[in-house]
């Protein structure tokens, strides 16, 4: 047995396929200075061509595992437009008079060697990021063809000293049972997209094995445990074949509940829907039983293309949605770019808190005739089912009486044109920074409904940028502050008599619903791979339970005592 990190959850048995380490022969060229300028040229035609390579990917991942996961590759793409990285190439081939692929071997090896000397996990598992692109540049500065996994359908566990996000998206999941990596570990981007794909995944052995995996060897992982088990005793494997049938099963039993109602044994009914980023992405909350949308995030239109998507062609996409919906809600989020994400063709000027400056319903506001265009789009979409339409970002009512003056110009103009829209279309507001939480009174005089994003909110509440690994340990969601303003922000919509939602990480945490069930939140959206886990939970709990838990939760006085509080509940 060894020992490593969990970095995906689940069973695997099978035989191993190590896949090759991506290694390159780059003999040190050398160049006259008379060919310095055609290096260079090599070099730009590499970047445009691995950059049109990682959209292609990022596109193909993005149908399975979702729009949030496949950002991964923009980190990708960023880091070959990074000044500092491609400055590194450029000196090298200026000074030394070196080839293109000699240049990026060597920054590769650079930074990656620079980057496992920290004592940081998080900058060790990013320097896994730079070998991936340099990789890719020096395959197409060498014309190499890149290291293909087996094509046949037999089942095997993969394992490899490192895996990149570039190689697991050309997987096949039915054919890969688990994967075992020599280094990595929980936060790195292969765990993200291993538990995205729902592919057990053990990492972190490089120094725990004596003797190397080999093809063949009969394997056993636990992606929980964080175990490795080769050529396992006939016990373990009748031991290891019981926990992962108990699994399957457990998977078909969830399944059996998608057509259920979430409604507790003493008959207290919640409705859980699902947050979207496509079409597609309806399609598979549908599957797990969601009742309509409760988020769906429309700056995923907006991306990888190159001007703002037209009001014809956002209107198609809104109509498809709502019908897919099945004559269940859809709340539709407005724009919500700036921060982590960027358009090529919208460049924003540089800031030192993208999170905090330019972004969402402030670019909306101040681009008024492109906010339009999508508020013209979603009023005539509205005419197909039930469409809701909601603000991200709102910190004051100003705000909230552009938005709707915006809306209402939307309107007349629809109106001139003679289209048909809901005249009555509900807008509501995302409560996700504290001082709309503040000011829920007023806010609630304004609108139909809140939506309460717990991410962003538990980002500004504590202070902590939960992507950022060194402070990402205080991100705590059930932090005394964040769940009591969470209560102010329900009292206040009910007191205003308007519904309220939670559309954040903390509604697809089972852990969270006696905070629900005592505030008497009944509407929960989530991604569809945590609709029929949480429905379960709901099944087999009652409201005076859930409420009583709920209220001595507001009794602590630690995210610790809290936190534990709710896990005791959720296994009990």
């Amino acid at each position: 047995m060894i020992q490593g990190i969990g970095a995906a959850s689940g069973v695997a048995i099978g035989k191993a396929f190590v896949l090759p380490a991506w290694e390159w022969d780059v003999p040190d060229r050398r160049m006259e200075k008379v060919d310095l300028a055609k290096e260079f040229e090599r070099l730009y035609e590499g970047i445009r061509t691995s950059k049109t390579e990682i959209e292609v990917m990022k596109n193909e991942i993005r149908e399975t595992v979702g729009a949030e996961e496949s950002s991964i590759f923009d980190a990708h793409i960023a880091i070959l437009d990074d000044p500092v990285f491609m400055s590194e190439i450029q000196g090298i081939i200026e000074r030394q008079y070196k080839a293109a692929e000699v240049a990026v071997k060597e920054a590769i090896d650079h930074f990656v060697t620079m980057f496992d000397l920290l004592d940081d996990e998080y900058m060790k598992e990013r320097a896994l990021d730079i070998k991936d692109v340099g990789n890719r540049l020096l395959k197409h500065l060498l014309g190499t063809p890149e290291i293909t996994l087996p094509s046949d359908t037999q089942p095997y566990i993969l394992v490899a000293k490192e895996l990149s996000p570039s190689q697991l998206v050309h997987l096949n999941p039915e054919n890969v049972l688990g994967m075992v990596t020599m280094s990595g570990g929980k936060t790195s981007h292969s765990a993200i997209m291993a538990r995205a794909l729902g592919i057990p995944l053990v990492s972190g052995l490089e120094s725990l094995t004596e003797e190397p995996l080999s093809t063949g060897d009969l394997l056993i992982i636990d992606g929980d445990e964080g175990t490795v088990y080769r050529e396992p005793s006939r016990a373990l494997l009748e031991q290891f074949n019981r926990i992962a049938e108990e699994q399957r099963l457990r998977k078909e039993q969830l399944q059996l509940l998608a057509s259920v109602d979430a409604v507790t044994k003493d008959g207290y009914r919640m409705r859980l829907a699902g947050n979207i980023s496509s079409v597609k992405d309806v399609e598979q909350a549908v599957k797990y039983g969601a009742e309509g949308v409760g988020l769906f995030r429309t700056e995923f239109l907006y991306m990888d293309r190159p001007a703002f998507p037209s009001e014809e062609e956002q209107f198609e996409v809104y109509r498809q949605v709502v019908e897919a919906a099945g004559g269940h809600p859809v709340v539709i989020r407005t724009l919500d770019i700036g921060g982590d994400k960027q358009l090529e063709y919208f460049p924003l000027f540089e800031e030192e808190n993208p999170v905090l400056g330019f972004r969402a319903i402030r670019i909306s506001l101040d681009e008024a005739e492109m906010f339009k265009t999508q508020l013209r789009a979603l009023l005539r979409a509205s005419a197909y089912g039930q469409i809701k339409i909601l603000y991200p970002m709102i910190h004051t009512l100003e705000e909230v009486r552009q938005a709707n003056a915006l809306l209402e110009e939307a309107k007349q103009e629809l109106l001139r044109r003679e289209l048909p829209f809901n005249k009555d279309i509900e807008t509501g507001i995302m409560i996700e920074i504290p001082a709309a939480a503040a000011i829920a009174d007023l806010l609630a005089q304004e609108v139909d409904f809140f939506s309460i994003g717990t991410n962003d909110l538990v980002q500004y509440v504590l202070a902590v940028d939960r992507m950022n690994e060194k402070v990402a340990h205080l991100y705590h969601p059930y932090h005394p502050a964040v769940i009591r303003l969470l209560r102010q922000t329900v009292l206040a919509a009910k007191e205003a008599g308007i519904s309220v939602s939670v559309c954040g990480e903390m509604a697809g945490d089972e852990r969270a619903l006696p905070l629900w069930l005592y505030l008497g939140v009944t509407n929960l959206s989530m991604s569809p791979q945590s609709l029929l886990r949480v429905k379960h939970r709901i099944l087999n709990s009652t409201l005076a339970e859930g409420m009583e838990q709920g209220k001595h939760c507001y009794t602590l006085s630690t995210t610790e005592e809290i936190e534990a509080a709710l896990t005791k509940w959720t296994k009990s």
